[in-house]
């Protein structure tokens, strides 16, 4: 048996590997050809220090001046003394660049292709004979067939049988909406490469307020996807938003997971004046205290630049500091 340890670089870049339950982390690494840092190997220098976001493992011997005891109590590990028990995720403290590690890419076909609405556009793709990995809330670089462009997006599912879904803003004369819109059919090929970001659910360990705008909706769905499989007892709580009624999309998705994971509610807010929809405004103006738990939450927020600015605004407005803050901007040029 072998655990999967997802290594996260400090430029985003997420390489998975297999460790055995009586391998070294860092032996394990090598083993597949990745430089994470390393010097002693003997837990006497601390150059191998990272931190240990979710898992279990056990360590072996080290110095104080390695890494003290208060350090390992907050999750901080010596990948040349650690084992894992489960799978892990591992913050590395490096580029991925300075341990000549590439983002993965690999061949990919689209599967299906579907117009959720005038403005989105949902598709999939499928990866023939590769592992697919990623963290739930990551992201791809997808080659935009007919053109030497990609675009990022963030994927909206967990993987199944080498499948995965994406969101797509449909933008008038935009690469790769218009691609989709106009061109694309079943069995066409294009190339991705990651996954990368930052950007992802951490151990649920307190309440979760997520906060999606437009197709920032996305890795929300990844993320509801994941909890639904690994079950939590923590309250969660989604408000998403968009500009006009046509925008809300997926929202059976949603109302699904409403009834498959315990705990998690959602709502959905239209900004446009003119809408019907009974939340009109933006998410800032329907985030009532009860999601907010007093600043007891970590909060996952994706959408454009201006949502991201005005929600953590908003925050300390009421003064209210969550436990963590999680958050990704995107244009709609980056698709996602």
């Amino acid at each position: 048996m072998t655990h999967r340890i997802a290594l996260n670089f400090e430029d985003g870049v997420t390489r998975f590997i297999e460790a055995r339950p009586d391998e070294l982390v860092a032996d394990a690494a090598y083993r597949l050809g990745l430089n994470i840092p390393m010097d002693c190997r003997d837990g006497a220098c601390g150059t191998c220090k990272c931190h240990c976001e979710s898992g279990r493992y056990s360590l072996g011997s080290f110095l104080d001046d390695a890494m003290t005891d208060e350090e390992a109590g907050q999750g901080y590990v010596l990948t040349c003394q650690m084992k894992a028990q489960s799978d892990c995720v591992i913050n590395i403290p490096a580029s991925s660049s300075v341990c000549k590690v590439k983002p993965s890419s690999m061949p990919a076909t689209v599967s299906e292709i579907h117009k959720l609405s005038p403005s989105t556009i949902g598709f999939s793709l499928s990866v023939a004979g590769e592992a697919l990995s990623y963290l739930p809330g990551q992201y791809v670089n997808v080659s935009v067939p007919g053109t030497t462009q990609t675009r990022s997006y963030s994927f909206s599912s967990m993987p199944r049988d080498g499948t995965a879904a994406f969101l797509v803003r449909n933008i008038p004369g935009g690469l790769m909406s218009s691609y989709l819109a106009e061109r694309a059919v079943p069995g066409d090929g294009l190339t991705i490469t990651g996954p990368i970001g930052s950007f992802y659910l951490r151990e649920v360990k307190r309440p979760l307020l997520f906060l999606a705008g437009g197709t920032g909706l996305a890795p929300f769905l990844a993320m509801l996807d994941e909890l639904k499989s690994i079950g939590s007892d923590q309250p969660v709580h989604m408000i998403y938003g968009v500009t006009n009624d046509a925008d809300l999309v997926e929202t059976e998705k949603l109302t699904a997971f409403a009834a498959e994971i315990d705990g998690f509610t959602y709502s959905t807010v239209v900004a446009d004046p003119a809408s019907k929809h009974g939340r009109k405004g933006y998410v800032t103006n329907h985030m009532p205290d009860a999601v907010l738990h007093g600043g007891d939450v970590d909060v996952y927020l994706c959408g454009p630049p201006p949502m991201v600015d005005a929600v953590r605004a908003h925050l300390a407005e009421r003064g209210v500091a969550p436990k963590s803050f999680h958050f990704e901007k995107f244009s709609p040029s980056e698709g996602r």
